[in-house]
């Protein structure tokens, strides 16, 4: 009797009480709710990234000296797209763009992106004379340029919803002066900051 005692309590303590059914069950719950909600945080942090990075800012990289001394080749930027929401691209504005037709028609791909400064404007009338670029008879200060440019462009009126744009490094940018005008539904978004190199970084 005493043997058959010892055997039944040796099995009761082999056997799950209802407790530790309940502990095991609450435990397997807040696993799959915890990766649940790890599930759910990494989605919800993928469509914000897609989100801000479609409609807000997005960096880039610089592949060319064409905006040379400004912007050299291996420079990383932030380019903001809100406030072009809000108001046109200015003169003097450094802006990132999807190549127009006549780019296309010379090979580039439609997503690969340009970066040039904003010269004129719609209705502008713009010139280049003896290395001088002239904005409505006006002549442009450029210190941000790499050198006078060797070309010369007879006055030409800008139309309205597209700009001219042209690189700091007049003579080897490929910019409106050979190209045309960039219409402003191409213009991806306005380059503000430069985060890389460390050295350099900046407002542009």
């Amino acid at each position: 009797m005493n043997s058959e005692n010892k055997n039944l309590a040796t099995t009761d303590q082999h056997q799950s009480s209802p407790q530790n059914l309940a502990t095991k069950t609450d435990k397997n719950a807040n696993f799959w709710q915890q990766t649940k909600g790890n599930g759910l945080t990494l989605v919800i942090a993928i469509v914000l990234a897609f989100l801000i990075r479609v409609f807000i800012a997005e960096p880039r990289y610089i592949p060319s000296d064409s905006m040379f001394p400004t912007l050299q080749q291996g420079d990383r930027l932030v380019v903001e797209k809100v406030s072009y929401y809000f108001h046109p691209p200015r003169r003097g504005d450094i802006v990132v763009f999807q190549p127009p037709t006549q780019l296309q028609m010379q090979g580039y791909e439609k997503n690969q992106a340009f970066i040039k400064r904003t010269i004129a404007l719609g209705g502008d009338i713009i010139s280049v004379q003896n290395g001088i670029v002239y904005v409505n008879d006006r002549s442009l200060r450029e210190n941000y340029i790499a050198e006078l440019p060797l070309y010369n462009l007879p006055p030409i009126q800008v139309p309205e919803g597209k700009i001219f744009v042209m690189g700091d490094n007049r003579n080897n940018s490929n910019d409106s002066h050979i190209w045309g005008f960039l219409p402003e539904t191409n213009i991806i978004g306005h380059a503000v900051l430069r985060f890389w190199p460390w050295s350099r970084l900046g407002s542009i």
